[in-house]
């Protein structure tokens, strides 16, 4: 919503409209138009006679188009503007400027930058000090200061994918006053509650401000995608609004994880409604590629649901050894274990009773789990493809019960060693009573569950005592006796329940529990990932985080890792922001918000002033309307050119053509004058060739982009210090466009979210490369795939995709006696942020198979040059020039080395291998005589 208002910088001067009539009536005269006589003598004395003449009316549009040209240089003086800045601030304190940054103010930022920005230049004005804080950044300085340190600070702030935290803002707000009354208060709010109770107008009105000032957008992109679930037959969704006055319709897509769109679908917000709920029908297959939730029209933090693992729907096949009843449902060995998983898993059964036929024809279509209830014996010929279907990751879930209690105890298909028969509890012929269960260990699925305070078993199957026994129990009964016990097998697990799953041993298959229990066993089971969710309480470093735009990004910043298993956070933090945790190999999802949230608007108990954020910016009118009434002056004047007879002598055509040719000169806009050359760019060349530039490349992600500005800039102070070369700040290259050939150099870091490069641009990176240029890329993940030992990292798979259309040479790490470890510095390795990886260079052919041990012979450099140490992260330094990225391991002599690396490289891309002719040395100080 904009909001447009108009005021004069001197609106006395609009006074003069009065005199409008009085112009009117001027101009309604005007002399006679002169005519044109032949020569003859005698008719020239006859006009001499004097007669008197009357003046003639000018027409009636001619006098309104004077006017209108005559109101307009009025108003024009009277010096208009479009949407004005009123300082209205209260000079009894300083302005106090609380600024929510959080996810729901991405798509309105600039507008919230320019409001609060126009505050501080009237606190400039009138010397008022500022003090500004923004409720989503985990640090604050609220101490009031020049209006000059505001506009840096929120210059250099940005939108932040977190939900706000205004009560820890408050408090360094309070704080930092001291008790001193604010004089303007303005709250620039996303509208939303952030919490509960969130009294936060309150609050800001107990500081005792003069004036309490509540600022907000319209709220139509506070819309977020609070829950996702795999359904038996679609994706459902649910997503919260802020803005419930309409109705509303938003367009969901599910996307894979390289972000293509797979599947559509929709969710319908009726009028007055904060929350609805929508499917995307798609087939179980599909829905298990499915790798994030987002809405269509928007691009928050927000907006996006990650979903991983866990979230994908299991195909489970259910065996038994009793094919039950069917007039005694409840009596079937698998009704109980139906009922339970339907909800969540897609459950298969075989078609035939024969476990030798029923079996093979399961494992074929590749479940994730295997459900076998009270199967004592399996045929000889299906042991080894099961026990290899679990080796590759299955999960194997078994059930006891009479045949299980008599088979054998030397089964392979169970976790423990089993005693043959069963334990009986309570009865005629026990002493013993039925047990319940005990608390549930702290490193099984089934941590954070409460004990079932009404489950009672009554017939077990009991395990021998080993030493590892209590490590393979998951559940236990009150007495210690196992309940359930696993063991793993390869990259799978084999889990057994030492009761039936029917009613008939224990009541737990009829109980709430049972549900959880089986849920969160099958959950365990693989889908294709891998460790990430194998329900451990192990940490899962930061992967990819989410952007305050929505998009995945490889950089992890200054994120924790979270704790696996079920003690894992289920909402962001500032600790843990959104996003993917753990590795390509498997990972979990940390979404923004908890489940079921719902927005809601700010509680306005408290009186408050309340104002839009600003719309344009200020405009001067002035210079239009005076153009306006420069351009009604020409059609004035070619009015009366017109009817003065100045085109009568020309012919028809000519002299429509000059009318409409001198028209259309009135019209046309006046060209503006240009400062710069008649060759744009000119400038810049000659001032990036004035001197050396250490250049990156543009990836389009702001924060890799951010820290190879500042990587590059630690290298050029570095050098300035340590060496005679001083280069000019560092410059940004979008190689689609921007000319190459000025730089010795270009260090390109490879992210693998950020946008391919075209095919046009890597030719030009090619063409670079030829003309003796080098390109130094930095995968930046301690991981170089090109001894084919490993697989390569999705970094390494986009280097591999950027080098697949360029032609580079055979390549080597650097050896001990390259110039490369000589130029300037005497090094073994090439270290950045991490110290594991070589740097690759061109393989000099010629000098492995000569006697001469130089690697690299005359002047000749590589043109190509890969790391995965990621250097530019080690270089990178703050404007206080403190470093901004940890080494890993954290060692200052490391960031050092890291250092002269750089240097090494630089002395070698400008000079060459002149250090490598050191064998012409002696000859030359003896010619020197020396």
């Amino acid at each position: 919503m904009s909001f447009l208002s108009l005021a004069f910088l001197s609106p006395a001067v609009l006074a003069a409209l009065a005199v409008l009539p009085l112009i009117w009536w001027l101009l309604k005269l005007t002399p006679p138009r002169p005519r044109t006589e032949v020569f003859p003598p005698l008719k020239i004395l006859a006009s001499v006679l004097k007669r008197e003449e009357t003046p003639s009316k000018s027409p009636w549009w001619l006098t309104l188009l004077r006017m209108v040209m005559a109101a307009l240089v009025i108003v024009a003086l009277a010096d208009p503007v479009l949407n004005p800045r009123s300082d209205t601030l209260s000079g009894d304190g300083p302005l106090v400027l609380v600024v929510d940054n959080s996810w729901a103010t991405a798509t309105d930022w600039d507008r919230r930058r320019d409001t609060a920005e126009s505050m501080i230049d009237d606190a400039e004005g009138r010397d008022i000090p500022v003090s500004i804080l923004f409720t989503a950044d985990a640090r604050h300085d609220a101490t009031p200061g020049a209006a000059t340190a505001a506009r840096e600070k929120l210059a250099a702030a940005s939108p932040q994918p977190q939900v706000p935290q205004r009560a820890l803002a408050i408090t360094a707000l309070t704080e930092a006053l001291g008790g001193e009354a604010p004089g303007t208060l303005v709250f620039l709010s996303d509208g939303i509650t952030a919490a509960e109770e969130d009294d936060t107008l309150a609050v800001l009105s107990s500081l005792n401000p003069a004036e309490l000032r509540l600022v907000e957008g319209d709220g139509a992109a506070a819309v977020a995608v609070t829950t996702a679930s795999n359904g038996s037959t679609a994706l459902n969704v649910t997503a919260s609004r802020l803005r419930t006055t309409d109705a509303a319709s938003l367009v969901v897509d599910a996307q894979d994880s390289q972000g293509r769109t797979i599947a559509s679908g929709s969710i319908d917000f009726a009028a007055g409604a904060a929350s609805a709920s929508g499917e995307i029908a798609a087939p179980f297959e599909l829905r298990n590629d499915f790798a994030r939730v987002s809405i269509a029209a928007l691009s928050t933090a927000g907006a996006v649901h990650l979903l991983d693992d866990g979230f994908r729907r299991r195909r489970v096949a259910l065996l038994a050894g009793d094919t039950g009843d069917e007039f005694q449902p409840l009596l079937s060995p698998l009704y109980y274990i139906n009922r339970a998983l339907q909800p969540f898993a897609d459950l298969v059964e075989p078609g035939v009773a024969d476990l030798a036929a029923s079996i093979p024809d399961l494992l074929q279509q590749n479940p994730s789990a295997i459900i076998m209830a009270d199967i004592g014996r399996l045929p000889a010929e299906t042991y080894e493809p099961v026990e290899r279907w679990v080796s590759n990751g299955g999960t194997l879930i078994r059930f006891a019960g009479p045949r299980l209690a008599a088979a054998p105890s030397a089964d392979p298909l169970v976790p423990v060693i089993l005693r043959q028969g069963e334990r009986a509890l309570g009865g005629a012929l026990s002493w013993a009573e039925p047990q319940p269960l005990a608390e549930f260990p702290t490193f099984g699925p089934f941590a954070g569950m409460p004990r079932p305070a009404d489950v009672m078993i009554r017939r077990q199957v009991l395990a021998e005592p080993t030493p590892d026994l209590a490590e393979r129990t998951w559940a236990s009964l009150a007495d210690g006796t196992p309940l359930v016990t696993v063991r793993d097998v390869g990259r799978g697990r084999i889990v057994l329940f030492h009761v039936t799953a029917e009613a008939t041993w224990s009541n737990l298959p009829i109980s709430g529990d049972f549900v959880e229990m089986l849920r969160r066993v099958v959950q365990l089971s693989s889908t294709g990932g891998g460790d990430a969710s194998s329900g451990t309480s192990a940490s899962l470093a930061p992967w990819r985080l989410l952007t305050e735009h929505g998009a995945l990004t490889a950089e992890t910043g200054n994120a924790r890792p979270i704790p696996g298993g079920q003690n894992r956070p289920v909402a962001a933090s500032f600790d843990h922001p959104p996003g993917l945790y753990g590795s390509e190999d498997g990972f979990v999802a940390l979404n923004l918000l908890p489940p079921d949230t719902e927005l809601r608007p700010l509680d306005r108990t408290v009186p408050v002033t309340t104002a839009p954020l600003l719309g344009e910016i200020a405009t001067p009118l002035k210079p239009t309307l005076l153009a306006l009434a420069l351009m009604l002056l020409f059609i004035d004047a070619l009015v009366v050119l017109f009817m003065g007879g100045a085109f009568a002598r020309l012919p028809k055509r000519a002299a429509a053509a000059a009318v409409i040719g001198l028209a259309a000169l009135a019209l046309s806009p006046v060209p503006q004058a240009r400062a710069d050359d008649p060759k744009p760019g000119d400038e810049q060349i000659f001032e990036r060739l004035d001197n050396t530039h250490l250049a990156y490349v543009v990836t389009g992600e702001e924060e890799v982009d951010r820290l190879s500005e500042q990587g590059l800039a630690g290298l050029t102070e570095y050098l300035t210090y340590r060496t005679t070369l001083e280069p000019a700040p560092p410059v940004g290259l979008d190689i689609t466009k921007d000319e190459l050939s000025f730089y010795p150099i270009i260090f390109w870091p490879i992210s693998a979210s950020a946008p391919m490069p075209t095919a046009a641009a890597i030719s030009r990176i090619d063409a670079y490369m030829r003309a003796g240029g080098t390109v130094l890329f930095d995968t930046r993940d301690q991981f170089s795939a090109l001894d084919g030992d490993t697989g390569p990292t999705p970094n390494g798979e986009r280097l591999q995709a950027i080098l697949a259309n360029i032609d580079i040479p055979p390549l080597e790490p650097v050896p001990s006696d390259h110039v490369l470890t000589r130029s300037f510095y005497l090094l073994s390795g090439f270290p950045g942020r991490y110290s594991g990886s070589p740097l690759w260079v061109e393989a000099r052919q010629e000098a492995r198979n000569s006697d001469s041990s130089i690697t690299s012979a005359g002047d000749g450099v590589s043109p190509i040059m890969i790391t995965g140490n990621d250097l530019m992260g080690a270089w990178a330094i703050d404007n206080n020039g403190a470093p901004v990225m940890p080494t890993v391991p954290a060692d200052e002599l490391q960031r050092e080395m890291s250092f002269r690396s750089g240097v090494n490289i630089m002395m070698y891309m400008l000079t060459g291998n002149y250090k490598a002719d050191q064998v012409h040395v002696p000859a030359l100080l003896e010619r020197l005589g020396q």
